[in-house]
């Protein structure tokens, strides 16, 4: 098997013309040295859609979508990274290059694709019976029918029905060369402790569960029967390529609706997704009566940050699906909630009333998360103070997960307006849980970072175990809420204070600091003297590495650090082979460029001396064409590699830090040249690692002041080793400031 080679890859990079791609899909309007347009992934009126040709590199500055050519061709058709490449060089007419994958490579694609094969074969299996068998019309097409199903809902959601024969599939499956490993590695087939092979799904109508790509990964069945011994529904297992953690049923349907209203609706089961889309609202997913899990809540994030929960009206699965909420808030989506008419759900309501109707109903009786959590936890219990209490600490819990400090603080206001409760007491109590979030979600990343290093057979164990343990905390959390006190005790003051080091407060910083990494990575920075003498010339992202590595510091957000991490990679992979290849690009247009310099020189010099001046002119000038097209080169390598990776978090932090949304007007370069930042990096890049060093230091001064406060004066030599380790950075701080500046300025946390 083979693969697209790196070298390939490089060449559709360099070939794609942001403008030109984008042009495809968005009419674009010349502004300055860049192009605007209205964006493609929402509707506006003004545009806001820049995209600049040097760099290669569009953005929105309303919704954030953009990136480099690949990553627009990503997000606008929905397509994966290899089918973004393949769509720009057939777009170039690229040839594309494959090479030779590694054996563990062949194994896993191998599987995964007999897999999915295995899977597309089943459903069109499922499908055929539906409609071409007796059983399939006399049981599964009528239960569709029953439940008002129409033909075009049933092709595009692709349903079926598996047959009461318990080796339907499978016999099917062998006669057509499906290995029978890949059909019980699927879940489409079991064995019993006698050996013999059976089909899962028999006897049930049938739901694909698709991936954003539209490949099946999975299967869900209901059974017909009415016999209260065989269960109700039965799903695919997880496998090499299904996890139920990242799937979301219908999203494959539903994503270019999402994007197109700018809102995803979140409901519970199949029929709900299936009759929503039937009644003509589009923009409809399920979590399939699973608990919402991050992964799908990022996944909806990917497309919009606007999510309206629909609730049937069963106070008592409205109540146990209410967590769900604070996770989508965490992540900082803007949450409406929605509750239906007694005796409905959204299968039910879709059937009984028009698109319109639904989505005016929608529209009108949306609300927000505060009022209407308030409502569902406080009904019947308004006079019973103890339960009060309970349901406003719940409630504060909710708001202390969000994000963004603003959005906490007008949720605050809200609360404090409905439950008439003083806002001072509500701004304490929800950062006091703030702080007990920000601490869990620390010791939650140090926990995944562990399991990833575990060989891939445990990882998946490791998993299940924290979910369980995860669920087993939230219960006894919820038992124990009404009598948790909320004083600290004294070994809960008592932490070390690298410990506590923010990572939200250093973010900025780290972000100061792996943003001269990404625009100008490559670039020559300065030379290193050993003491011998020898010189080695070094990069800036060496630089920025070497500095903080001598100084122990690392980045203490993770998606900075993997980000950085990432770029130091590519600068040590393939760099040296790419920068040669670019050299022969640049010596091939500088011969040119002097060639048709000469020719034009003999056109129009009239003797010899002012030939010899003129070529030493022309020579001088394609000379610093060429250093100059090697600086260029060298800046912009790891952000335009970056802003094309397989990887979306890389691309996006990588897009949001290297485009800027100001350029200099060409007015002001027109008579004089302007410094620009690339000019001062000598001066700027060591700044922004000092003010990075200078933050660190303010958060270890601000815990051992607090460990010093919470010490007393009783302990005298842990008061004595406190106050020297504050004398310490404080005078660190001074010899900084020298170069920050005469004022020693205390950042705020």
């Amino acid at each position: 098997m083979k693969k697209i080679d790196h070298e390939t890859v490089q060449r559709i990079l360099d070939a794609a013309d942001i403008v030109e791609v984008v042009s495809d899909f968005v009419s674009l309007k010349r502004r300055g040295a860049n192009y605007i347009g209205l964006c493609p992934f929402h509707n506006e009126r003004t545009p806001s859609f820049s995209v600049s040709k040097a760099k290669g590199i569009c953005k929105c500055f309303s919704c954030g979508k953009g990136g480099s050519a690949v990553n627009f061709i990503m997000e606008h058709e929905q397509l994966s990274f290899q089918e973004a490449l393949r769509y720009l060089a057939r777009k170039y007419n690229i040839e594309i290059r494959e090479q030779e994958m590694t054996q563990e490579e062949i194994e896993q694609q191998s599987e995964r694709e007999n897999m999915l094969a295995v899977n597309d074969f089943a459903m069109r299996h499922f499908e055929k019976n539906l409609t071409e068998t007796q059983d399939g019309r006399d049981i599964g097409l009528s239960y569709f029918r029953y439940r008002g199903i129409d033909d075009k809902m049933i092709e595009k959601f692709h349903l079926g029905y598996a047959l009461e024969a318990s080796d339907d599939l499978y016999n099917e499956a062998v006669r057509r060369g499906y290995s029978e490993k890949y059909l019980t590695d699927t879940g489409l087939c079991a064995r019993t402790e006698r050996g013999r092979i059976y089909d899962r799904f028999r006897g049930r109508v049938i739901y694909p569960v698709f991936t954003l790509s539209g490949k099946v990964v999975a299967f869900g069945g209901r059974t017909l029967k009415t016999d209260k011994s065989v269960a109700k529904y039965v799903n695919s297992p997880e496998s090499v390529i299904y996890s139920k953690r990242r799937e979301l049923y219908g999203m494959y349907q539903a994503k270019q609706a999402i994007v197109k209203v700018d809102k995803c609706i979140l409901v519970e089961g199949y029929m709900d997704v299936i009759s929503m889309h039937q009644a003509g609202v589009c923009n409809v997913v399920a979590s399939s009566g699973t608990s919402l899990t991050q992964e799908q809540i990022r996944l909806i994030h990917r497309f919009t940050s606007n999510v309206t929960v629909i609730y049937d009206s069963d106070p008592a699965g409205i109540k146990a699906s209410l967590r769900g909420i604070d996770m989508l808030l965490a992540e900082g989506l803007n949450i409406k909630v929605l509750s239906l008419p007694d005796g409905d759900d959204p299968d039910s309501f879709a059937q009984s009333h028009s698109s319109t109707e639904v989505e005016e109903y929608i529209k009108a009786h949306e609300t927000d998360f505060i009022r209407f959590k308030t409502r569902i936890l406080l009904e019947g219990v308004e006079n019973d103070p103890i339960k009060r209490s309970q349901v406003i600490t719940d409630i504060v819990k909710s708001i202390s997960v969000i994000p963004d400090e603003i959005t906490r603080n007008v949720y605050i206001q809200e609360c404090s307006r409905m439950m008439d409760m003083d806002e001072k007491v509500l701004q304490r109590e929800v950062a006091k849980y703030f702080a007990e979030y920000v601490k869990k979600q620390k010791e939650q990343q140090q926990r995944e970072r562990e399991i990833s290093n575990l060989p891939p057979d445990q990882r998946q164990m490791a998993r299940d175990m924290d979910e369980q343990q995860r669920l087993a905390d939230e219960a006894a959390a919820d038992a124990e809420a009404a009598a948790r006190s909320t004083q600290p005790t004294a070994a809960q003051t008592e932490v070390h204070p690298a410990d506590r080091v923010n990572a939200k407060f250093l973010r900025p910083y780290e972000l100061g600091v792996l943003k001269f990494a990404l625009k100008y990575g490559m670039q020559f920075f300065c030379d290193l003297v050993d003491g011998d003498g020898n010189t080695t010339p070094v990069t800036v992202i060496d630089y920025i590495s070497n500095d903080l590595t001598a100084d122990d510091i690392s980045f203490s957000n993770p998606d900075v650090a993997r980000v950085f991490n990432e770029a130091l990679r590519l600068s040590r992979a393939d760099w040296e082979g790419d920068l040669a290849r670019h050299l022969e690009v640049l010596q091939q247009k500088r011969a040119e460029e002097y060639a048709a310099g000469v020719e034009e020189i003999r056109k129009s010099a009239s003797d010899i001396g002012s030939i010899n001046a003129m070529e030493k002119a022309l020579q001088e000038t394609v000379d610093s064409n060429y250093q100059n097209g090697i600086t260029e080169y060298s800046a912009g390598y790891l952000a335009h590699i970056m802003c094309s990776s397989p990887d979306e978090e890389v691309r996006r932090i990588t897009t949001e830090l290297v485009i800027e949304k100001y350029t200099i007007s060409r007015i002001h370069t027109k008579y004089a040249r302007i410094e620009t930042e690339q000019d001062r990096l000598m001066d700027l890049v060591p700044r922004k690692i000092f003010e990075l060093k200078d933050a660190i230091l303010w958060t270890r001064l601000v815990d051992l002041r607090k460990h010093l406060a919470a010490v007393g004066s009783a302990d005298y030599d842990t008061v004595i080793g406190l106050m020297r380790q504050i004398q310490e950075i404080e005078a660190t701080r001074k010899e900084l400031a020298k170069y920050l500046g005469d004022r020693v300025i205390a950042p705020r946390k």
